[in-house]
């Protein structure tokens, strides 16, 4: 089995894989070689027939705390990481860089995700903050620890949202706002509540619940597992998902421009944690 920097990968039983981000001593931000081992990752377990349930978790005391701002060894999309979506331009400057980048490793990767043409389930514990939600948001099936709290703070920092803005979806259209607004931690029940959540389980249950959902899913024929995601994906497709996600990035990118001329950085630095607010680590 292939071995990864920032991820582990299991194998609980011949057709469950089991992705494990693994930087709990950053709270599993996200940073770009997390991006791509996940990426890779999800691509063998989807090309290895056996497989049918993909399961995405969380190493250390929280599922996500997001995107990792902080200035990396390996930080430039198309360069450090072959591409793997369909933009170029990672290296101009201003609005067409910057804009390059996101598509890259925020908006395709996350809708790539999505697609992927097995169940996936995300097994969520503890925090689950903005670049988080966006993780759990490109699986099928959110199973939540009744510790979990879901947060997507960014319009504090000035940006209309996290990249994957499928809050209206997941949430409905006033909920969502308020989510946005007020930047508060909500609970798992309320998440459940609101239908963004699947079940909620004892957070000592949370693995072994997740495993046995992905055992009944797994006892399922693979090509009408497989059909059935499609089949649900492309309603919600129907119902103009893609191009509201499409138009929000479009707005995200404007903030970006509007933070950039206001502060120097392309994010409201009061909205940022200490540890980042030098300009040269805001660049998402």
């Amino acid at each position: 089995m292939t071995s990864f920097e920032t991820i582990l990968v299991e194998r609980p039983e011949p057709d469950i894989t089991r992705v494990v981000m693994n930087r709990p001593e950053a709270r599993n931000a996200q940073n770009l070689q997390m991006t791509y081992d996940l990426n890779a990752a999800f691509d063998t377990a989807v090309q290895d027939d056996e497989v049918k349930v993909i399961i995405l978790a969380g190493n250390g005391p929280h599922f996500s705390s997001g995107h990792d701002l902080r200035p990396g060894s390996k930080n430039a999309a198309g360069v450090d990481f072959p591409p793997i979506g369909n933009w170029g331009g990672f290296a101009e400057p201003n609005a067409h860089g910057r804009f390059a980048r996101e598509q890259e490793i925020y908006l395709q990767i996350t809708r790539r995700w999505r697609n992927l043409a097995k169940p996936t389930i995300a097994e969520v514990h503890g925090k689950c903050i903005a670049g988080g939600l966006m993780l759990a948001w490109a699986c099928d099936l959110i199973i939540a620890s009744d510790d979990a709290q879901f947060c997507d703070p960014v319009v504090t920092m000035g940006v209309c949202g996290v990249e994957w803005f499928v809050h209206p979806w997941e949430l409905g259209a006033r909920k969502a706002k308020e989510f946005l607004f007020t930047a508060d931690n909500w609970s798992a029940e309320e998440a459940h509540r609101l239908g963004m959540v699947n079940q909620v389980v004892p957070r000592a249950e949370l693995t072994a619940s997740t495993l046995a959902l992905a055992r009944r899913i797994a006892a399922k024929p693979s090509f009408a597992l497989k059909m059935t995601k499609e089949a649900v994906n492309r309603s919600v497709d129907v119902m103009g998902q893609p191009a509201a996600i499409d138009q929000a990035f479009a707005l995200h990118q404007l903030c970006h421009a509007h933070n950039l001329q206001e502060f120097g950085m392309i994010v409201d630095p009061s909205g940022l944690h200490p540890s980042v607010r030098k300009p040269s680590a805001a660049a998402e």
